[in-house]
């Protein structure tokens, strides 16, 4: 692998150092190759996987798994390392952003051609009719996300691109999904989706054409030498995805037990791109995920049932309702609080149980998981808990790292992000 792209295991902790502000999520301008292709807001740091990797002596005889790999952090700093990797992700645009992040294959030049032959294309065409994208999928839409002019050019530019060549059009197309929210579309991150500022218009090919240089010159440092693969599928059953006994070294970051609804976040490209085209579609996204947001709870959930033996994690879902009833809140999203704390417990016991048998012995395993005051400013210990389960399960609990603290919405105190690191024991059942 050429050495300008490659990173070497031993700069693990660099950018880690003590701190423990909200600095320490932050990209490092050094890890931006491939990595700031696309990324989800929420993602945790590439720096934070080197120091983990280095400390569980991962190498090239080793196979890193992500379960929840969004779009990719963690397989793609195991490829910048020459180690084997492979990613679980539910959500389809999150693991399209992953596999293309992963496939350095293309020829830079030939990007750039295949972009320039778009880019004219979609000037053409931007000078017709207005474009739009049918009822149904403007109503998957968050409000005023994206305002008519740049979604004509987007879609313009969309249906440009899939006369590129096939092995191309991944690359162009998550060029254009990275510009969308913040550069095309309306929207903004704090680390909340909501309104920036309204834009009537945008210079959505120039912006396009930027992003896809910026991924060809990466493209022109990048090797290929060590294998990396993502499956589209559900973390919860991660132990029927995987080989038996495959996976040597976890690290990973689940969704946390608040209301952050994560096919939100991902929406606008989602929808322009495709992935998400009907309310049916969406809704059976949502069924593929850990339960952590009142809006994706169903009637028919019962991974409540994986907590018959953990009376605290019980417990607490019945303090919040109380909570909820003492404060007279009847919305139906309130209504549902203590028993989304539930399931989210009960479908990370359903994970960490379907895992065990893809794991070797003596697997190293990293979750970083957040303490939450979303429900009636109740605290979760969100990592104290999952602790708990994981022993209950036959893990050994190695400990509780701090990664960062951060304000908490509700009540502007300090929240703990920790780091849990676990062992898959030899004698394990």
């Amino acid at each position: 692998m050429p050495r300008q792209l490659a990173l070497d295991v031993s700069a693990a902790g660099a950018g880690t150092g003590a701190d423990t502000g909200p600095s320490r999520n932050q990209l490092l301008d050094a890890d931006r190759p491939i990595h700031d292709w696309y990324r989800f807001v929420l993602s945790f740091p590439p720096h934070l996987v080197r120091q983990y990797l280095a400390e569980f002596r991962a190498g090239p005889d080793s196979v890193v798994l992500d379960p929840f790999c969004g779009t990719g952090t963690t397989p793609v700093e195991a490829k910048k390392l020459g180690i084997k990797s492979i990613g679980i992700e539910a959500l389809p645009l999150s693991a399209f952003a992953a596999r293309t992040k992963l496939d350095w294959s293309a020829n830079p030049g030939a990007l750039r051609s295949a972009a320039d032959a778009a880019a004219r294309r979609a000037a053409d065409s931007a000078t017709g009719s207005m474009r739009t994208l049918p009822d149904a999928q403007m109503r998957l839409l968050p409000d005023r996300a994206i305002s008519p002019l740049p979604l004509h050019k987007a879609l313009c530019l969309r249906d440009a691109i899939a006369e590129a060549p096939e092995p191309l059009r991944p690359h162009l197309l998550l060029a254009l999904a990275k510009n969308l929210p913040t550069k095309i579309g309306n929207l903004r991150f704090g680390p909340e989706i909501g309104l920036g500022a309204i834009r009537e218009d945008a210079d959505v090919i120039s912006e396009w054409r930027a992003a896809v240089g910026g991924f060809a010159d990466d493209l022109e440092l990048a090797g290929t030498s060590a294998q990396a693969d993502i499956i589209h599928g559900d973390a919860r059953e991660a132990g029927e995805l995987l080989e038996p006994n495959s996976i040597d070294v976890v690290i990973t970051s689940p969704p946390y037990p608040n209301e952050k609804d994560y096919t939100r976040t991902v929406r606008l490209e989602s929808v322009i791109l495709g992935f998400a085209e009907t309310r049916a579609a969406l809704r059976e996204t949502k069924q593929t995920l850990v339960r952590s947001n009142s809006r994706g709870v169903y009637k028919a959930d019962d991974e409540d049932a994986w907590l018959a033996d953990h009376p605290g994690i019980l417990a607490l879902a019945n303090e919040i309702e109380d909570r909820r009833i003492a404060l007279h809140k009847t919305s139906g999203f309130e209504r549902q609080y203590h028993r989304v704390t539930k399931l989210y417990f009960g479908g990370m016991a359903r994970h960490l149980a379907s895992l065990r048998k893809s794991l070797r012995p003596g697997a190293h395993l990293a979750y970083v998981v957040g303490d939450q005051a979303s429900y009636f400013q109740i605290m979760i210990r969100t990592a104290q808990l999952l602790s708990e389960i994981a022993e209950n399960l036959g893990y050994k609990v190695v400990r509780r790292d701090l990664f960062r603290t951060r304000k908490a919405t509700a009540t502007g105190c300090d929240i703990r992000e920790e780091i849990l690191v676990l062992r898959w024991c030899e004698n394990a059942d």
